[in-house]
């Protein structure tokens, strides 16, 4: 009895070594999409679906700049990365802030999209989501976007993500269309030679209560990070600087929010504008009480 006990024991350390160790390799893989990259941006509408003759489909997009990805939280169990455009002439580059992505390990709390600026809460059980990582994506202005839950794949000298979760439509979309008010999209992030690659495989769809969902057509993303010297993103790194502090406030007060672990529905425009306006095209949103009204005013519940 006593000797099964200890290989007992002995198979519980080599588990939790092993997957420590896992965890480890995961969390390096991750950090590899930080640092200075050249980005091409690549859509393509692929098929569609729609029964009308008029129907046109989006236009193929490539876009190109140079986007900063900086670490700005490193834990065991979460890994922050804010991502921020460096885009016209080198002499003289405009910066934008970007998307952010957080790394959450065996995450069980998550927003899923219901379309029309509402999120769903989800409590998933921990044995869903073992040894799992969840990719929390933000807006602009830190208000949620997607996050789905997958495991980091190592496998033949290859290490990537991957996992389909609803979303909200891309700027490049909600801007120019409105037959469709949902994009069900296929994330794939893999570690490359060159950088890092996200490879999508995205679904239009039309979203309303109480029917079933229509696909409207496909469309097909392939975003490319080459990476270059730090040196070429010294602008945005500084812009990062000056303006951390000001972010971090935001943070805070969205974690508070979603902190509820709540439905979340958000205004689309508070005073016909979207909350992205005020927090970084308008003067006076640096302290945070300000910061806290104005986002608190965009969430209806």
């Amino acid at each position: 009895m006593r000797t099964l006990f200890y290989s007992l024991f002995l198979l519980s350390v080599v588990f939790t070594s092993t997957a420590q160790s896992k965890q480890k390799k995961d969390a390096e893989a991750i950090k590899k999409m930080c640092g200075c990259y050249e980005v091409t941006f690549n859509f393509a509408e692929t098929f569609n679906y729609s029964n009308d003759s008029l129907y046109k489909p989006s236009k193929t997009k490539i876009d190109k700049g140079l986007e900063w990805a900086g670490l700005i939280r490193d834990e065991s169990d979460k890994i922050s990365i804010q991502h921020i455009l460096q885009v016209g002439n080198p002499a003289k580059p405009v910066i934008v802030k970007h998307w952010r992505q957080d790394w959450l390990f065996e995450n069980t709390d998550l927003y899923t999209y219901n379309a029309d600026n509402e999120w769903t809460f989800k409590k998933l059980k921990p044995s869903e989501v073992k040894g799992q990582w969840t990719q929390k994506v933000y807006q602009v202005d830190d208000s949620p976007r997607y996050e789905g839950s997958a495991s980091w794949v190592h496998v033949d000298g290859k290490s990537y993500w991957e996992n389909t979760t609803p979303a909200p439509l891309a700027r490049r979309e909600y801007t120019t269309r409105n037959d469709y008010n949902l994009l069900m999209r296929g994330n794939r992030q893999e570690i490359t030679d060159y950088g890092w690659l996200h490879d999508q495989d995205n679904s239009k769809v039309i979203r309303k209560d109480g029917k079933e969902d229509v696909l409207l057509a496909k469309e097909k993303g392939y975003n490319t990070y080459v990476k270059v010297d730090d040196s070429r993103c010294v602008a945005a790194v500084q812009w990062w600087k000056d303006n951390e502090k000001k972010w971090t406030l935001v943070r805070n007060k969205w974690d508070k929010v979603y902190g509820r672990n709540k439905d979340l529905v958000l205004e689309e425009k508070v005073n016909n504008k979207p909350l992205y306006k005020f927090l970084l095209e308008e003067e006076g949103y640096e302290e945070e009480t300000k910061i806290d009204s104005i986002i608190k005013s965009f969430v209806k519940k």
